[in-house]
């Protein structure tokens, strides 16, 4: 009987468990799953990030038309968003504006896009950022000022913009604990020499010189 019982209650346990996931999961509030559905619908993809983590991460790198307004300010709505993707798509200075309010993410993809130093004055308040990737922008130093706020970035990545050696010192100076990785460019006076390595030779050079035949050289010494 009592065997009976302790598989009932086992049954009962069993049987409430997907019901208990998905009342875990009805806890985001309305305005959330209308804006994670928002997302959908703009051609991006809201995900969480793993099975027991409800932060959410949104890209829009595979949305196959310009990127609107539309689907930056749909993001306020999404208080658990850390990470964000925005890899190649056509982020400007003016729709910059929407990611002024994303102070939960942690990490953000921007490079190959168009934002500038006066987008990037929209990333000031984004205290909690510790990744970003600006390669391939055209961002200069005037734009790392607007990041020396970050206390929390580990991770900075400035290939093929415009920045300096001085602009990179100062924010170094600022944020001693962040890795900038600006990708790897040889010399000038190296690139010099792999162009004259590299060179094809003339055609004279090429020829091998004219040599006398033995034959040739006897007669001479008969002579």
């Amino acid at each position: 009987m009592k065997t009976i019982i302790a598989m009932a209650i086992l049954l009962t346990l069993m049987i409430g468990l997907p019901f208990a996931s998905s009342q875990e999961k009805s806890k985001r509030t309305d305005a959330e799953l209308k804006a994670i559905a928002k997302v959908g619908q703009l051609g991006g993809l809201a995900m969480e990030l793993a099975q027991n983590d409800e932060h959410l991460e949104v890209s829009y790198q595979q949305r196959d038309q310009k990127l609107s307004d539309e689907c930056l300010a749909v993001l306020k709505d999404l208080p658990g968003l850390v990470h964000l993707n925005l890899r190649g798509q056509e982020v400007t200075d003016a729709n910059a504006i929407h990611l002024k309010p994303l102070t939960s993410l942690t990490r953000l993809h921007l490079e190959n896009t168009k934002i500038t130093d006066k987008g990037l004055e929209n990333l000031h308040g984004l205290v909690n950022l510790e990744y970003l990737n600006l390669y391939g922008t055209p961002i200069t130093d005037a734009g790392l000022v607007q990041l020396e706020g970050m206390k929390k970035l580990r991770s900075l990545y400035l290939w093929q913009t415009k920045v300096t050696d001085a602009g990179v010192a100062r924010l170094k100076k600022a944020l001693p604990q962040v890795e900038i990785v600006r990708g790897f460019e040889l010399p000038k006076e190296e690139k010099k020499a792999e162009v004259k390595k590299d060179a094809p030779k003339s055609k004279d050079a090429a020829k091998p010189k004219d040599e006398k035949k033995p034959a040739a050289k006897k007669e001479e010494k008969k002579k």
